[in-house]
């Protein structure tokens, strides 16, 4: 798990050993269609639905921060590409909050996923994804869990198809971003944003995009420097029992893997198996989705 590559972010440093037990892992990304089934069956409203509760949000807010003059509304981050070249250390050239947004409404307001019925599901944070799990019977995946599946038998490669990097001509592997980022996406893969689920041909378990189309939640809170803590093989890690990310401190992060349509060499090569961030627990974006798992116990005493 990892690497020891010293050109690769510290965060996924040193390459270790891990033994994981046998388990399940959903062979693609939830889908609209089965969220929509999740919130038929239980009539459960996502967080970017819901009116902010000022009280927790002013917790990850610098001590001071004046509540805002307007009402609190439900929203969520909308990826909007600038129309021109932007400098790539302000995501906020980006990234937009957009009232209204949320999975049924993914741009915002007067958007919809109809013909996106086998789409990832998105602006979903780490509260809704775990719902979704418990409701499935199933459960997030572990960080070790997510890794192992991705790779789909190739240990040590680079990527989950090999080690070939890919190339703006080549959209056969992933649904990543062809072009110039973050202003202009040619769209060489045939899809600006996400792709329906099994677009591209599985990795080694039969996985499906394991690298692209969307971040996915895994269980484990996340901290920046969990590889170097840990000391000789690990059995089945659950993670850190706390978060920890030294550029935002006070911020509860869950692990997020796999990168998203978003991705490109030039910015972000996080569709390498071995890739990690920390994600705040309570935030949704247009580029977060998630996938369930299960260990092998647990599903046969289900059957």
């Amino acid at each position: 798990m990892g690497t020891s590559d010293p050109n690769s972010p510290g965060n996924e440093r040193p390459a270790h050993a891990v033994r994981l037990e046998g388990f399940w892992m959903d062979e693609h990304e939830v889908t609209n269609a089965q969220f929509q089934e999740f919130v038929g069956a239980t009539g459960y409203v996502t967080n970017a639905e819901r009116i902010p509760d000022w009280e927790e949000l002013k917790k990850q807010l610098p001590p001071g921060t004046p509540k805002p003059v307007a009402d609190l509304v439900p929203g969520s981050l909308v990826f909007t590409p600038p129309a021109f070249a932007v400098p790539l250390d302000d995501p906020s050239r980006w990234w937009k909050w957009v009232a209204g947004a949320c999975w049924k409404h993914p741009e915002g307001p007067g958007s919809n996923w109809a013909g996106r019925e086998r789409h990832p599901v998105i602006h979903v944070n780490w509260d809704d994804a775990n719902a979704y799990s418990r409701w499935a019977g199933k459960r997030l995946p572990t960080e070790a869990e997510w890794e192992y599946a991705a790779r789909g038998g190739l240990a040590g490669k680079r990527f989950c198809w090999g080690d070939e990097t890919l190339t703006d001509a080549e959209g056969a592997k992933a649904n990543i971003w062809q072009g110039t980022f973050p202003h202009r996406n040619t769209n060489a893969d045939g899809w600006e944003r996400t792709a329906p689920v099994k677009s591209y041909l599985p990795n080694g378990y039969g996985l499906y995009d394991m690298a692209g189309n969307v971040w996915e939640w895994c269980s484990d809170w996340y901290r920046a420097d969990a590889y170097p803590r840990r000391r000789g093989s690990t059995r089945d890690p659950k993670g850190p029992d706390e978060f920890w990310d030294p550029r935002e401190p006070l911020v509860p992060k869950r692990v997020t893997r796999g990168g998203s349509f978003l991705c490109h060499a030039e910015y972000c090569e996080s569709y390498r198996p071995g890739a990690r961030q920390g994600t705040a627990a309570d935030t949704s974006a247009s580029h977060i989705g998630f996938r369930c798992a299960v260990s092998s116990g647990e599903w046969a005493s289900k059957k």
